[in-house]
């Protein structure tokens, strides 16, 4: 090829004149220094993706790790509202800095950036996947055990973006009872192994309320197809979390930190053995 520079790292032609392997891993910040990222993925949206991620990372800092979360859901942003962060972020010459929470979890989200939280973000997919990468190069991450990031829904740009930019350890992937998510589970664990990131495992939200009189599980989506799921896609299940009005609550108000689970003590386990 004429036009060839022998840059192989910045060309993405398969031709016989590559040198060397391709990597698109975006550096992270100068000062950044992030131990352990795990994405936590849906192959639909409403599942409770983001539930997820708040969940495990409060559950994460309150077991003394320094904990972190990138809030890659660039279109529909929700971490800020459920931590009561009313504060933007900051930066200087070095990076952005992430905004805490009371508990210390490191947080960088879309909205913590915007002007009015309720500004919609009407961006194309190349940009929306470049702020990502933005959140991972620009932000300063210090010393951080487990980043968790949210990612978007589906299976398109910008989750493609997070599998091939950022050093993921491993992902879970949540889904909700009925027995559509078969299909959709599958389309997401087969998009991580076709990328060939680890899958840690499986959550199941709003897999069915309990009666505040006599203690009786009712499952409000129908039966549980998330077992059947796990062990055709041979993945362990990690939790299954309850349609709990308090929590709903807390994530409201802001006081997600002050909400007590064990739902995911699995979930925890499985990926401190990463």
């Amino acid at each position: 090829m004429s036009e060839c520079t022998h840059d192989c790292s910045s060309c993405s032609s398969d031709c016989s004149d590559r040198t060397s392997p391709q990597s698109f891993l975006a550096e992270p910040n100068k000062k950044s220094n992030v131990k352990k990222v795990i994405g936590i993925v849906s192959g639909k949206g409403g599942v409770g993706k983001s539930l997820v991620t708040e969940l495990l990372a409060v559950a994460t800092a309150k077991s003394g790790k320094k904990t972190a979360i990138m809030d890659a859901d660039i279109t529909g942003p929700s971490i800020p509202k459920a931590f009561g962060l009313t504060e933007k972020a900051n930066g200087s010459e070095d990076g952005i800095y992430p905004v805490k929470t009371k508990l210390g979890i490191d947080v960088m989200s879309i909205n913590l950036l915007l002007e009015d939280i309720t500004d919609p973000v009407i961006w194309r997919g190349p940009v929306i996947g470049g702020t990502v990468k933005q959140f991972w190069s620009d932000v300063i991450w210090e010393d951080i055990d487990t980043m968790y990031v949210d990612m978007p829904p589906g299976t398109g740009d910008v989750p493609l973006t997070v599998f091939q930019s950022l050093p993921i350890d491993g992902i879970i992937v949540v889904a909700s009872p009925q027995e559509l998510v078969s299909m959709i589970v599958a389309k997401a664990v087969k998009m991580a192994q076709l990328m060939a990131v680890p899958i840690i495992g499986l959550v199941e939200n709003m897999s069915y309320i309990e009666c505040p009189d006599c203690g009786k599980k009712i499952e409000v989506f129908g039966k549980s197809h998330i077992s059947e799921v796990a062990a055709a896609s041979e993945l362990p299940l990690l939790g299954r979390i309850p349609i709990d009005p308090a929590l709903a609550a807390a994530v409201d108000n802001g006081a997600i930190e002050d909400y007590e689970q064990n739902w995911l003590d699995k979930a925890i386990e499985a990926i401190n053995a990463i």
